[in-house]
C-alpha cells in the first residue's frame, strides 16, 4: 500500500535519531503562542487552535497549521493523537477537555499545561483512563521569556504516556529544564510548590527594596540589584528582572499601583502545608500580603486604629 502524505511526513521526522512530532495545541496566549513558536523552531508540526481566530491566524503565518474548531484540529492529527491544552486552569480547562473527549479515541493523549490543581489531575487521569485516553499534567514556568531561554517543565503522568512526548518536552525546555516528576498530578504538585516558593522570594525582595527606597541615602536601586547579581548569595533571575524593571520604569515605580493578584498556587501551597502539618509561615504571609494589596482601605486596620485610640488615646486619622 502506498503511504499517505501524512505517514511520509511522520517518517521524515525520524532523522538523525531525533524524533519530531505532530501535535495539536489549544490556547495561544502569551505563553501558549511562544511555546508553539519554540516547537516550530525545533522542527515539530503544530496544529493550532484558539478561541479567537485572530491569534490562530497569527501563529499560522509563522508556520503552524490553523484550525478553526476542535473537531477540525483533531481531524488534522494522525492517531495516536496528542493535544496540548494551554488555557486558564479551572472551568476553562475542564470545558476544553469535555469538548475534546467528543472527538478523541482510545490511545490518544491530553496534556494539560495550565496551572491546574493537582487534585483535578488525579481525578481527570482516572476518568480519562476509563475511556482509554491518556492524561499528562505539565507544570510550565518561564513566562514571557520562555521563547528565548526555554520553559522549565515539571511533568506528571504514567511513564507510558510521558515517554513518547519527551521530544516535545525537550524542545520546550532548556538543557536540564525538563523532569518527569512522578505519577499523575505530580507535575502540577511540584509546580504548585515552585510558585509558593516564588511568592516568598518575591515578598522578601519587595520588603528589602522598600527599606532601601525609604532610607536616607541616595541609593541607586537598579545598580544595587545589578551588584547583587555578581557573587551575592541572594542573586537570582527574579533579582535580575527587578533590576530591569528599575532601569525601564524608574525606581519610584510611580505609574504602578501596588495591587498584586494571586493565581491560585499560593493558596493551594498553603492549604497543602496545613493538610500535611508542615509549617510554612513565609509563604503564608506572602500570600496574605497579596490579599492586603487589593484592599483600598483595610477594615482590619481601622479596627486596630480604633482600639489604640480607645485604650491609649493614640491619634487617629479621620476620612
Amino acid at each position: 500500500m502506498k503511504p499517505t502524505n501524512r505517514q511520509l511526513r511522520r517518517f521524515a521526522f525520524l532523522i538523525g535519531g531525533t524524533t519530531k512530532m505532530r501535535i495539536g495545541f489549544i490556547g495561544l496566549g502569551r505563553m501558549g503562542a511562544n511555546m508553539v513558536r519554540r516547537l516550530l523552531r525545533d522542527g515539530h508540526e503544530i496544529v493550532a487552535y484558539n478561541r479567537s481566530p485572530e491569534k490562530t491566524q497569527e501563529i499560522a503565518s509563522e508556520g503552524a497549521e490553523p484550525s478553526l474548531s476542535i473537531a477540525e484540529l483533531v481531524g488534522k492529527l494522525a492517531r495516536p493523537r496528542t493535544v496540548w491544552i494551554m488555557v486558564p486552569a479551572g472551568d476553562a480547562t475542564e470545558a476544553q477537555i469535555v469538548e475534546l473527549m467528543e472527538h478523541l479515541e482510545p490511545g490518544d493523549t491530553i496534556v494539560d499545561g495550565g496551572n491546574t490543581n493537582f487534585h483535578d489531575d488525579v481525578r481527570r487521569h482516572a476518568e480519562l483512563a476509563g475511556r482509554g485516553v491518556q492524561y499528562v499534567d505539565a507544570g510550565v514556568s518561564g513566562g514571557i521569556w520562555g521563547l528565548e531561554v526555554g520553559f522549565c517543565l515539571m511533568v506528571g503522568g504514567e511513564p507510558a504516556a510521558v515517554a513518547p512526548l519527551e521530544p516535545v518536552f525537550r524542545s520546550l525546555a532548556p538543557e536540564g529544564g525538563y523532569i518527569h516528576a512522578g505519577a499523575p498530578g505530580a507535575g502540577h504538585y511540584v509546580k504548585m510548590i515552585h510558585n509558593g516558593i516564588e511568592y516568598g522570594m518575591m515578598q522578601a525582595y519587595a520588603e528589602g527594596f522598600e527599606i532601601l527606597h525609604a532610607s536616607g541615602y541616595a541609593l541607586d536601586l537598579a545598580a544595587i540589584a545589578d551588584n547583587w547579581m555578581h557573587g551575592s548569595v541572594v542573586r537570582s533571575w527574579l533579582l535580575e528582572l527587578l533590576g530591569l524593571a528599575y532601569k525601564g520604569q524608574g525606581q519610584d515605580l510611580e505609574h504602578l499601583k501596588g495591587w498584586v493578584a494571586d493565581s491560585g498556587e499560593g493558596r493551594w501551597t498553603v492549604q497543602e502545608a496545613i493538610d500535611r502539618d508542615v509549617p510554612a509561615p513565609v509563604i503564608t504571609i506572602a500570600l496574605q500580603t497579596r490579599f492586603r494589596s487589593r484592599q483600598e482601605d483595610s477594615y482590619g486596620a481601622k479596627v486596630l486604629a480604633a482600639l489604640r485610640n480607645e485604650f491609649g488615646g493614640h491619634a487617629v486619622k479621620n476620612v
